[in-house]
């Protein structure tokens, strides 16, 4: 097969690479050439890869072709380019999660997302940027700077993982890594036109060999380790590969990636009581009610089922998280933070008094009931669409600007510190445009099920198509 390199290859999904390097009709020198000419041209204007790692990279695609070429057996991403989050351990690189006084600890050894990507063939040619501490919505620090969208230069490009969401919608890599414990996956793919995948809690290990002690333990429980890509198969090849066993994690669990089969019915969320108290801006509302078109012309049972809700989850996220802050991250914050993270944690924290011990374990208990409520659900529903957001694209500062702006920012966003409190898995998907910026979806199932997920996102994407990749419009 001949293949027309007019036809750029960083235009291609993760998928396509990994099967044309495996056909020999390409080699992994040429898919990492045209990725790197992609990021050469479009990420000054972006700042989304931070961290250039562009000659281990071509140092790492010759040792793939040369395993093609010996007949070795390939793994699924084999010379497929990735990038991988600066807040996660990577042999030789600092992990600095944005933060300017964290640019000298250098990991020793790879944490188990790198490493599973490693073994799975994946070439890593460059780390992206996250706020400071990984704890902001929006991406910008001191010791990176911003990070732009490629659909507006006055808009986020999401947050935690705004570097991973922009790099992947401009065309750098065809997927990236990227971590949510407060909807750090989904926002930045909801932002940028990007499928992304929160994963179950327990489906992939997670542990930074740098870290100085263990994180406190909402934050074992609702941080997990996810991905963004320009389509689902992406993903769906992406989590095969990073989901792999690591004895580090002592909550990894070793369950299938597909399950039995289940009914093909869906709820449909779109309640302000249900939602931390706020109705859908018009465009999420339209959002929804296309996803929910769409899923039905799929052979999706629409049901009228009342889900749980999210409000009381959401709630759980900060009765749970803010504690555990106030003695473990804030005065690292206080001391290490520059000037933004300082101001969103300010703002966090007046919305939220400090409160003793019993109403946190109160929380850290409740939470079960809440679990076993949705478990319970989703047994008789598998699939919920909901929004991600209630409002459209932020633009810039939205996380900064006062104690009210943070509190509303909460109601909007209650999906996505819900879903971590619960510990399911939940699906970005894109549906389109509104006003010239990304709209997308969300899809939840029970936990270990993002098999469920991955099926209705792929429903929609077959009618909605790809917006990505795109060029910097602005």
């Amino acid at each position: 097969m001949i293949i027309d390199m007019a036809d750029d290859i960083w235009r291609w999904s993760a998928a396509r690479i990994a099967g044309a390097i495996r056909d020999r009709e390409i080699s992994a020198q040429e898919a990492l050439a045209s990725c790197l000419a992609r990021i050469a041209q479009v990420n000054p204007k972006l700042n989304a890869v931070t961290v250039d790692l562009s000659n281990s990279a071509r140092r790492a695609a010759r040792s793939a072709d040369e395993a093609v070429v010996r007949g070795d057996p390939l793994g699924p991403l084999h010379g497929v380019p990735v990038t991988i989050k600066e807040n996660v351990d990577q042999e030789g690189c600092a992990t600095t999660n944005g933060v300017v006084g964290f640019q000298n600890i250098i990991a020793k050894s790879d944490s188990p997302i790198v490493a599973n990507w490693k073994r799975a063939g994946a070439i890593i040619a460059g780390r992206t940027n996250t706020p400071a501490f990984s704890f902001r919505l929006d991406t910008v620090n001191d010791l990176r700077g911003r990070t732009y969208s490629p659909w507006s230069k006055a808009h986020t490009p999401g947050g935690s993982s705004g570097g991973a969401s922009a790099s992947v919608a401009a065309g750098m890599t065809p997927i990236a890594h990227g971590n949510d414990i407060a909807g750090s996956v989904r926002f930045p793919a909801y932002c940028c036109g990007l499928a992304g995948i929160r994963p179950s809690f327990g489906r992939v290990p997670a542990y930074n060999p740098t870290q100085t002690a263990e994180r406190s333990m909402s934050s074992q429980l609702m941080s997990v380790q996810g991905l963004l890509g320009r389509s689902v198969a992406d993903i769906r090849l992406g989590l095969a590969a990073m989901a792999g066993r690591d004895v580090r994690d002592p909550w990894w669990s070793p369950v299938p990636l597909a399950g039995p089969a289940v009914q093909k019915r869906v709820a449909i969320v779109t309640e302000a009581s249900d939602l931390g108290g706020v109705n859908l801006h018009p465009h999420v509302a339209a959002a929804i009610r296309q996803a929910a078109a769409w899923l039905a012309d799929a052979g999706y049972e629409i049901v009228g089922d009342r889900t749980p809700g999210f409000t009381r989850a959401k709630e759980l996220w900060f009765e749970m998280q803010m504690p555990e802050f106030r003695h473990y991250m804030l005065p690292l914050i206080e001391k290490e933070g520059d000037q933004g993270i300082r101001s969103a944690v300010r703002y966090m924290l007046e919305n939220f008094p400090e409160t003793d011990v019993l109403a946190y374990m109160r929380a850290l208990s409740e939470r079960a009931r809440l679990v076993r409520d949705w478990n319970l659900f989703l047994d008789r529903v598998p699939l919920v669409l909901a929004p991600i957001a209630s409002e459209p694209v932020y633009a810039h500062g939205f996380d900064v600007e006062s104690g009210a702006r943070t509190a509303a920012l909460w109601r909007e966003c209650a999906t996505m510190m819900a879903v971590p409190v619960l510990g399911l898995p939940a699906m970005a998907v894109p549906i389109g445009l509104a006003d010239g910026l990304p709209m997308g979806v969300q899809l939840i199932a029970a936990r270990f099920r993002e098999d469920v997920c991955l099926e209705g996102a792929e429903a929609i994407e077959a009618r909605a198509g790809a917006i990505t990749p795109i060029d910097p419009v602005w």
